[in-house]
């Protein structure tokens, strides 16, 4: 069988979704029916939320850290968080931990060099939008970020905590995020990633006027490639 992996949910919306993509990558790559064991732990939302417009990343990763060892308890061997607004806590949350992080945001930019794109736009909350979750990590590879202007910003930022952390979203919310996408793309932007782990919520490759980097959906056929990678090493044991 595939590894058994743990997905540290924050938004309970968003690890819902993450889970689904993991079960349908895990269709696609593997024989008929042999899904991974997939764990999920989450801590409330709400202490999350917290911790962050407090700016307190400590405790943010204290908090990750807490649900990777519960996973690691009961026998998930790596983990991965699919809440793009908490993953500058990462580093943190890897200090003492008892099993192993996958970063997405690595993963974003091992697809986004793939595809030979240099200049990128990303939507989602303001954590995301305005601070530094990809703008490190993708500036190391030679890829450039163009966030939102501060009104659409502000847009995002509503629509996701009052509508997709909820499950749901109106159609004129979506059709404001599809002409927020349509302007990155006019600024320059080769594609635009998905920085919300519920945004698929409203944000697809069909409707969406730029390709789609849904760092969530990413994160998940990485996850499960890395399951996949223990196959051949319990074999050879």
């Amino acid at each position: 069988m595939p590894r058994h992996f743990g997905i540290v949910g924050v938004s309970p919306e968003g690890a819902a979704i993450c889970f689904r993509q993991v079960h349908r990558h895990a269709s696609l790559l593997l024989d008929s029916h042999l899904h991974p064991t997939v764990s999920v732990h989450n801590l409330p939302f709400a202490d999350y939320l917290d911790a962050i417009h407090r700016d307190d990343w400590l405790a943010v990763g204290s908090m990750l850290r807490e649900s990777a060892n519960k996973l690691a308890s009961i026998g998930a061997e790596f983990c991965f968080c699919p809440d793009n607004a908490v993953q500058q806590a990462v580093q943190i949350a890897e200090v003492g931990c008892n099993i192993p992080w996958l970063r997405m945001t690595d993963a974003v930019g091992e697809a986004l060099a793939r595809d030979g794109r240099r200049t990128v736009g990303v939507i989602g909350t303001k954590v995301v939008t305005c601070g530094s979750v990809y703008q490190t990590d993708l500036g190391l590879r030679g890829i450039k970020i163009v966030r939102p202007d501060d009104d659409d910003a502000d847009t995002l930022d509503s629509i996701v905590f009052d509508e997709l952390v909820y499950g749901s979203i109106k159609p004129e919310s979506r059709d404001s995020m599809i002409r927020i996408v349509r302007r990155l793309g006019a600024k320059g932007c080769e594609g635009v990633i998905l920085g919300c782990s519920e945004a698929p919520l409203a944000i697809t490759p069909e409707n969406s006027p730029l390709p789609v980097y849904n760092a969530s959906e990413i994160m998940s056929e990485q996850a499960v490639r890395h399951a996949m990678a223990g196959l051949a090493a319990k074999a050879a044991q």
